[in-house]
């Protein structure tokens, strides 16, 4: 027995890194280069578009991956941070930017100081959506609506200042 080799010590397998989520003014940019989805924008800025629109179009509902970025209109976004960044926001952050023809600027990012430009409380509006949309709002998800409509967000949409010219509907 004393003269045997000593087993090798157990080692852990290795657990998958952490790929943070860099977000600074240049991440956004105009929401019509995005991918549409319904009447929003998606992309993932860690490069799994493919991942964030199954969960966009999964009909039951799916937790986005890490770097997802959806938008409704040019002036507000959430980004899916890594994996504990925040769990009482599904590691969802959020954002009130500032758009031009020059590009973008963050005015407010977090979950409990950003506003819609209604005065709501992104996180707040966006919590009974939690399970299993992975607090995406959608007319079915239970969010409390927002008191413009499918017409206005498109308006809002085609008319983003990052984007040119804009590309306007009748109506519009």
């Amino acid at each position: 027995a004393a003269d045997q080799p000593a087993a090798p010590a157990a080692t852990a397998a290795p657990s998958p890194a952490v790929v943070p989520v860099e977000v600074d003014d240049g991440t956004f940019r105009c929401i019509r280069k995005m991918t549409p989805v319904r009447q929003f924008y998606v992309d993932n800025l860690l490069g799994n578009t493919a991942g964030t629109l199954a969960a966009a179009n999964a009909p039951k509902g799916a937790v986005y991956p890490a770097g997802s970025l959806v938008q409704l209109v040019p002036t507000e976004a959430m980004v899916k941070r890594e994996a504990g960044f925040n769990p009482a926001t599904g590691d969802w952050e959020f954002f009130e930017l500032e758009v031009s023809e020059s590009g973008t600027r963050i005015l407010k990012r977090g979950f409990a100081e950003v506003n819609n430009r209604f005065g709501k409380n992104c996180f707040g509006c966006h919590a009974p959506a939690r399970d299993p949309w992975d607090f995406i709002c959608e007319t079915t998800h239970g969010c409390e609506p927002i008191p413009i409509d499918h017409q206005m967000t498109g308006a809002l949409q085609r008319s983003d200042p990052r984007c040119g010219e804009p590309v306007l509907q009748d109506g519009d």
